[in-house]
């Protein structure tokens, strides 16, 4: 789970990483013989069988920097990428984060860009509103209009949501599933994990390569038991961005 690749030195809430980080996190990866692909990658490959080295990446909110920092760094080490956007903030900024600075985000011009460049585009929801704690319109409207206002931007279908904050509940669930999402993210969702709500791994700046194996050793052992996870092991067990 990554989030801005950026300038990282005010980052009250840890969510940058450098380019340099990324670029020495890919490369880690690609030493391992791990390689990173969205989610939907991932998951078709999941249900071939075929899903062994693959690391699903994620990158929420959309962030302009993005198209600029992390889809060169990601295409230069052969890897794709989820990035989950917000239809109703198109070239805002995120002005749901009380601390630190204002960072802009895509447009639909670069959200197209990013698909064009090979990244999946899914859903963050609208406008990045806790969805636990949204009546049922506003739910509804975060959920399904963000899912349709994304097929309309990018001519694609769109598969995935990503729950801002990680904040998910039954209620949540069950509007994402009845608004047709093939899958969603969460971060540590605990007894709701599944194809709905899979959980994922942090990656910040502070992760150097020590690190990153404490977390993907520590992930497997955490995911062991997530028999509700309806998908092949590979999507919980891998460290996903």
């Amino acid at each position: 789970m990554y989030h801005s690749v950026a300038d990282p030195t005010d980052d009250p809430y840890r969510i940058t990483v450098s380019p340099d980080r990324l670029a020495a996190q890919l490369r880690w990866l690609r030493r391992r013989g791990l390689r990173g692909v969205s989610m939907r990658q991932l998951l078709d490959a999941c249900a071939r069988g075929q899903e062994r080295d693959l690391v699903g990446l994620t990158f929420d909110d959309g962030y302009r920097d993005f198209v600029d920092e992390a889809v060169p760094l990601l295409r230069s080490h052969d890897c794709s990428a989820t990035l989950f956007v917000l239809p109703g903030r198109l070239d805002g900024d995120n002005a749901w984060d009380p601390l630190g600075p204002r960072k802009p985000l895509l447009g639909a011009a670069g959200i197209r860009r990013a698909a064009e460049y090979g990244m999946e585009i899914a859903s963050h929801g609208l406008t990045h509103v806790d969805l636990t704690q949204a009546d049922d319109r506003l739910l509804r409207r975060e959920v399904s209009d963000s899912r349709a206002a994304l097929a309309e931007l990018t001519g694609t279908d769109v598969q995935g949501f990503c729950y801002p904050y990680g904040h998910v509940d039954e209620r949540v669930t069950a509007a994402v599933r009845d608004a047709g999402y093939r899958y969603a993210c969460a971060i540590s969702p605990g007894p709701l994990s599944g194809v709905l709500a899979l959980p994922r791994v942090h990656i910040g700046q502070s992760d150097t390569a020590p690190r990153l194996r404490l977390k993907l050793w520590t992930n497997r052992l955490r995911h062991r038991t997530l028999d509700r996870v309806a998908v092949a092991p590979a999507v919980t067990s891998a460290v996903t961005g």
